[in-house]
C-alpha cells in the first residue's frame, strides 16, 4: 500500500532550518530543493517556510522505499545534508553537540580536549535527527572515534558508536620517532615496489587498540603479482615505530541513445548531445561519465587515469554487442551506473553517492586480462569506478549490473558509515556484504530480461555458465566456494582479515549476505541448487519465512546510513539493524522478529 504524503510537521520544519533541503522525492535532484532560513531568522519567515516545504512535497509520493513496504509513518527521510560542511553548520549539528555533556559525555568517554565535527545529517519525517560525528583530540583526527547522535525534539534517544573509544585515556601528542622512521616502516610493510610514501600527519589511532598517537602514511606502488592499484594507508605508532594498522584504499568486487551492450543486449541509455555529436555523459544523473582507460595498467590510477578518453559517437548508437567495439562494454557500465543511481534515488531518496546530485566517473577497459572491478577514493577529489576486461577465456568484462551496484555502494558506504575494510575485526566483511546486498537489490530493480534478479553476484561475467549457478559469491551459501564463512565464530573475525587472508572481507561477507537472504526469502533453497534447508542455517532453524527483500533492503539502508560506524562488528550490526527494523516497522513487528531469527541463524546472537 502506498503511503499518502503528508505536510511536514512543525517539528520537522524547525529541524530543517539551516539545511538545504534534499527531499526524498522522485523528481530530478534539483526538484523540491529549497534554501531554508537559518536558525534565529525572523519568525515572520515561518509561513513562507511552511509553504515552501508543502510545495516541495505536494503531489509527489515519498521515496519508493516507503511505498509498499509498510514502513511506520514518520520514519521516512525528510531531509539530508549534501556535504560535510553543510552538515557541520546545521542547527541539527549544533543541537547534537549540545547533548554531548554530562551522562552522554561519560558514555562517549569525552575528555576536555575532545572536539566534534558533524559530517552527515539525516532527518526523519517525525523530527528524529541522526547526526554523524567525527572526533578530534587536541586538534588531531581520532581514527575510530566516530559515532552517531540520535535525538528528537532536543532529547537524546541513543548513540551509535564502536568499541574503540570506551576509555578516557588519551596519548601524549608529542611523537618519539620522526616521520622518516614511520615512512620506512610503511615502505617495508608493502608487498611490492614502492613509488611514494606521503606523510598525511599525526592522528590518534583507536581501532582495535587503546588510543595511540600515530603517523598516517599514504603509500602508492605496484603490488607484487597483483594488477590491483596499490594505494594503502599505514598507521605507524609514533612512540614505538610499530605498524598499528593497514587500510587498503582500493575496494574490489573480487570481483536516450541506444547501447548495444555485451551483457544486456540493446538498452536505452542517456547521453549528452553536443554540436559535434554525442558523449557518454548522463546529464540526468549528475553528469556521470564513462571513459576508456585504453588498457592502462590498474596501477595507473592515482589521478583517475588521466589518459582515459571520453567515449563519443556521431549517431548515438553505442557498441555492437561484441568486444570488437570498445563502446559495447562501456554501454554496460554506463547502463549499470544509471540503474544504480535510479535505484538509490527512487527507493532510498539518495541523489548520487554523496547525496549531492553529482554523478560518478566510470572507467572501462582497465588493464590487460584484468579480472576485477574496483571503487577508488583517495580521500580527496579522486573518486571513480574502474572495470577490467576479464581474461578473455573464463571471464567477460566485469561490467554486469550487480557489479556496478556493488562498486557504487562502496562509494555510498565511504560517504556514510566509512566501514573499515581490511584488518578491522568483522568490519570488512560487513562492508563487502553491504555492497553485495545492494548490488543484488539493484539487479532486481533493473528487472532485465537478460539478467533476471537473483542472489548471485557476478554470474554474468562468466563466459560459460549454462546452469547459471557459477558466481563470484552465492549469498545464501557463500561457503560453497570452500573458503567463505557463513556462521559467525566465537570472538568474531579478529585475525586473518588482511587481503587474501583466511578472513579476507570477501570471505567473511558470507555472514551478512546470508542474513539478508534468510530475512528476505526465508530458509528456502533456490531453484537450480541441491542444498537442504539445514545447509542454509547454522542453528537448524529451517522454518524462517522471509518478509521480502524490499523491506530488508530498507532496513539495511537505514542501518548503514544512520547507525553503522567505521568499526561496526557483527554483534553491533545485529543490534543496529534490529533498531532500524524497529524504527521502520515496530519492535513487535514480523519484520523485526524475522530479522532477529536470521541473525541467530548465522550464530550472531
Amino acid at each position: 500500500m502506498q503511503l499518502k504524503t503528508a505536510l511536514l510537521s512543525t517539528a520537522v520544519v524547525a529541524a530543517l532550518a539551516g539545511l538545504c533541503l534534499h527531499t526524498a522525492s522522485t523528481d530530478t535532484p534539483a526538484a523540491g530543493a529549497a534554501a531554508l532560513p537559518a536558525a534565529g531568522q525572523a519568525t515572520s519567515a515561518a509561513p513562507a517556510l511552511a509553504a515552501t516545504t508543502a510545495a516541495a512535497h505536494a503531489g509527489h509520493r515519498l521515496s519508493g522505499l516507503f511505498a509498499g513496504t509498510g514502513a511506520r509513518p514518520g520514519s521516512e527521510l525528510a531531509a539530508a545534508s549534501e556535504s560535510p560542511a553543510q552538515a557541520d553548520a546545521s542547527p541539527a549539528a549544533n543541537r547534537a553537540r549540545a547533548l554531548l555533556h554530562g551522562a552522554t559525555g561519560q558514555e562517549l568517554h569525552r575528555v576536555a580536549a575532545d572536539a566534534f565535527v558533524a559530517r552527515d545529517v539525516m532527518i526523519d519525517r517525525d523530527g528524529t535527527e541522526h547526526v554523524r560525528m567525527e572526533r578530534t583530540y587536541q586538534g588531531l583526527p581520532v581514527v575510530g572515534g566516530d559515532f552517531v547522535v540520535h535525538s528528537q525534539n532536543g532529547e537524546l534517544k541513543s548513540i551509535s558508536q564502536g568499541d574503540n573509544m570506551r576509555t578516557f585515556g588519551r596519548p601524549d601528542i608529542q611523537p618519539k620517532i620522526d616521520a622518516a622512521q614511520a615512512r620506512a616502516t610503511a615502505a617495508s610493510a608493502f608487498d611490492g615496489a614502492v613509488a611514494a610514501v606521503d606523510n598525511a600527519g599525526l592522528v590518534v589511532f583507536a581501532q582495535g587498540t587503546a588510543p595511540t598517537l600515530a603517523y598516517q602514511m599514504e603509500l602508492r606502488g605496484d603490488r607484487r603479482n597483483d594488477q590491483a592499484p596499490g594505494h594503502l594507508t599505514y598507521y605507524v605508532d609514533a612512540g614505538t615505530g610499530a605498524l598499528l594498522h593497514t587500510e587498503d584504499r582500493v575496494q574490489t568486487a573480487a570481483a536516450n541513445g541506444t547501447g548495444k551492450s555485451l551483457i544486456y543486449g540493446n538498452v536505452g541509455i542517456v547521453t549528452d548531445s553536443t554540436a559535434s555529436g554525442f558523449r557518454l555523459v548522463d546529464p540526468n544523473r549528475g553528469g556521470g561519465s564513462t571513459l576508456d582507460a585504453n588498457n592502462a595498467s590498474p596501477n595507473n590510477y592515482t589521478t583517475g587515469y588521466p589518459g582515459a578518453t571520453l567515449f563519443t559517437d556521431a549517431d548515438n548508437v553505442w557498441g555492437n554487442n561484441a568486444m570488437s567495439d570498445r563502446a559495447s562494454a562501456a554501454t554496460d557500465a554506463h547502463y549499470g551506473v544509471a540503474v544504480t543511481w535510479d535505484y538509490f534515488k527512487n527507493v532510498h531518496g539518495r541523489s548520487g553517492i554523496f547525496n549531492d546530485g553529482k554523478g560518478v566517473r566510470s572507467v572501462v577497459h582497465v588493464g590487460t586480462n584484468y579480472v576485477n572491478a574496483f571503487w577508488y577514493d583517495n580521500g580527496g577529489t579522486v573518486k571513480y569506478m574502474a572495470y577490467g576486461d576479464g581474461d578473455g577465456s573464463t571471464y567477460n568484462p566485469l561490467v554486469a549490473i550487480d557489479v556496478a551496484g556493488h562498486e557504487m555502494t562502496h562509494g555510498i558506504t565511504g560517504a556514510t558509515a566509512r566501514l573499515g575494510y581490511y584488518n578491522v575485526k568483522d568490519t570488512g566483511g560487513i562492508n563487502e556484504g553491504i555492497s553485495d546486498i545492494f548490488g543484488t537489490l539493484v539487479e532486481f530493480y533493473a528487472n532485465s530480461a537478460s539478467d533476471a534478479g537473483d542472489y548471485l553476484i557476478g554470474e554474468k561475467i562468466y563466459k560459460s555458465n549454462p546452469s547459471g549457478t557459477n558466481a563470484l559469491r552465492v549469498m545464501f551459501k557463500q561457503d560453497a566456494d570452500g573458503a567463505s564463512k557463513v556462521c559467525y565464530p566465537a570472538g568474531g573475525f579478529a585475525t586473518g582479515t588482511q587481503a587474501r587472508g583466511p578472513n579476507d572481507p570477501h570471505l567473511t561477507s558470507g555472514v551478512i549476505n546470508r542474513v539478508f537472504y534468510l530475512a528476505s526469502e526465508g530458509a528456502v533453497v533456490p531453484s537450480g541448487f541441491n542444498y537442504t534447508k539445514a545447509q542454509l542455517v547454522c542453528n537448524n532453524d529451517t522454518t524462517i519465512a522471509g518478509v521480502g527483500r524490499d523491506k530488508i533492503g530498507a532496513i539495511m539502508y537505514r542501518a548503514l546510513t544512520r547507525y553503522f560506524v567505521s568499526s561496526t562488528t557483527y554483534p553491533q550490526a545485529r543490534t543496529w539493524t534490529l533498531q532500524a527494523a524497529a524504527d521502520l516497522y515496530g519492535a513487535s513487528s514480523p519484520e523485526h522478529a524475522t530479522l532477529a531469527r536470521a541473525w541467530s541463524a548465522v550464530s550472531v546472537n
